[in-house]
């Protein structure tokens, strides 16, 4: 065996232990659980874009059906919107929707959240009607 070889397997190679390794985990946990609550309202408002963009396609498909048909629907089948699947449905949305009331110049639609985003028991509420405006009805 040359000195080279000799000298290759000889050097020692530096790595981290087990306990090391749990410490840095340790810390990142708990920087973590710091950082949390103070994302918790982003990620509520992130999440109230689903209710946002679904009720403007509710807002167009009624608008749509009151131009064919000279008045708005109460029934949510005859329009042209099929809701996302939620996530009880092993699908990625966090509302349901549905039509609360409608007539000939005026209907109102609702999001409700079935997910409690920061865990307080309150559920986000959207609703947008006639003008195309979605407002927040329920702050979660």
């Amino acid at each position: 065996m040359s000195s080279f070889v000799r000298h290759f397997f000889k050097k020692k190679v530096l790595a981290i232990n087990l306990q090391e390794t749990l410490i840095v985990l340790a810390i990142i946990g708990i920087l973590l659980l710091l950082a949390l609550p103070n994302l918790m309202p982003l990620i509520s408002k992130a999440k109230s874009v689903e209710a946002q963009v679904q009720l403007k396609a509710i807002y167009n498909a009624q608008t749509t059906h009151r131009y064919m048909n000279s008045k708005y629907t109460a029934d949510i089948a005859e329009l042209d919107f099929e809701p996302p699947r939620t996530v009880k449905e092993n699908g990625t949305a966090n509302y349901v929707y549905s039509l609360v009331n409608a007539d000939n110049a005026s209907f109102t639609a609702r999001a409700e959240a079935i997910t409690d985003f920061d865990g307080d028991g309150v559920f986000n509420v959207w609703e947008i009607d006639e003008n195309g405006n979605p407002k927040q009805i329920v702050k979660d």
